[in-house]
């Protein structure tokens, strides 16, 4: 692993590969990370053992062999590999921080504890320093997606003088609807060298639309990235959104964006979650990244026939 290469681009948000009785599948981690750094046009890979990789239903010690693996099929092939480390439990949330630094991780990632939650931001950052201060050498992230954990102090607010208790903080990963938020962030920020990791994959036009291009440019020291689960079998295509917008061509970027909105729309009415997603997976891919565990249930034939079916209708503009 090249370390301490400037984050940027996109990062894939990586699924657990399990076998069919329901155990994490080593075995076919090299094959994933030769995937996404071939087909899928990536060279970064975050919050292993995140939510799309159904961190929380994994034991420790799983989740010590996973970090592990992507460590070690990931070197000199992916810039970066950001381990999730956040947990119900303090300790366990300090313990598998420790182990990233340990294994040379180049970030670690933490979401808000979501049974007992903080309830405002002192609470929160009383959390998140005593897990970063179990790696003082590691970047660190805070993981805000409070659809999922029900935490929903705003992030503009958290950051204010946040580097004072965490000095290691380098940046939140975003997955958040409220652009209101985002936008706050970017703007009160400019002096900071932050990155954002954006993680709502439908509304990534609009997210560059308020300053994820002026990221790199006008702000010059803030970085803006954009993670998600969908760049794991659509990262070309929006790695092509992306140089469009770049360019600009803002008609032929929105012609990406709607086409990846269309399949996300079609699916999300369908049910669209973790194990739709590691189906989806399996079928561009070809690598078999099994059932999800418990309480989650394998998608459906039906819908795997359909999702398969709406992807391959798509004419995208590239001609693919």
């Amino acid at each position: 692993m090249t370390p301490r290469k400037k984050l940027e681009g996109l990062v894939a948000a990586t699924v657990t590969p399990m076998t069919p009785d329901g155990r994490i599948n080593l075995s076919v981690i090299r094959q994933y990370v030769d995937y996404l750094t071939s087909a899928a046009m990536l060279c970064c890979v975050e919050t292993v053992n995140g939510t799309t990789g159904e961190g929380l239903s994994l034991s420790i010690q799983e989740r010590k062999q996973l970090a592990e693996e992507w460590m070690c099929q990931g070197k000199d092939k992916l810039d970066h590999v950001i381990i999730h480390v956040g947990a119900l439990s303090l300790l366990e949330s300090q313990e598998l921080a420790r182990h990233a630094a340990a294994i040379g991780a180049s970030g670690i990632a933490v979401i808000a504890p979501s049974f007992f939650k903080p309830t405002n931001k002192d609470e929160l950052l009383g959390f998140l320093q005593k897990v970063a201060s179990e790696a003082p050498t590691v970047p660190f992230y805070y993981y805000h997606i409070p659809a999922m954990t029900g935490v929903k102090i705003r992030v503009e607010e958290l950051l204010d003088g946040i580097r004072e208790q965490i000095p290691t903080f380098q940046g939140v990963k975003f997955s958040d609807t409220d652009l209101l938020d985002l936008a706050q962030c970017i703007n009160k920020n400019e002096r900071e060298q932050f990155v954002f990791l954006y993680g709502v994959d439908e509304q990534l036009l609009s997210a560059l639309a308020i300053g994820a291009n002026g990221a790199v440019g006008r702000l010059q020291k803030m970085y803006f990235l954009f993670f998600g689960s969908t760049y794991n079998y659509l990262g070309r295509k929006t790695n092509l959104m992306l140089q469009a917008f770049a360019k600009p061509d803002l008609a032929l970027a929105r012609k990406y964006q709607f086409l990846m909105g269309e399949f996300l729309s079609f699916v999300i009415k369908l049910g669209f979650g973790v194990a739709q997603t590691k189906a989806v997976m399996t079928s561009v891919s070809g690598i078999p990244m099994g059932p999800p565990r418990l309480p989650l249930v394998s998608a459906s034939e039906e819908f795997i026939a359909k999702a398969k079916a709406k992807l391959e209708s798509i004419v995208w503009p590239d001609g693919d």
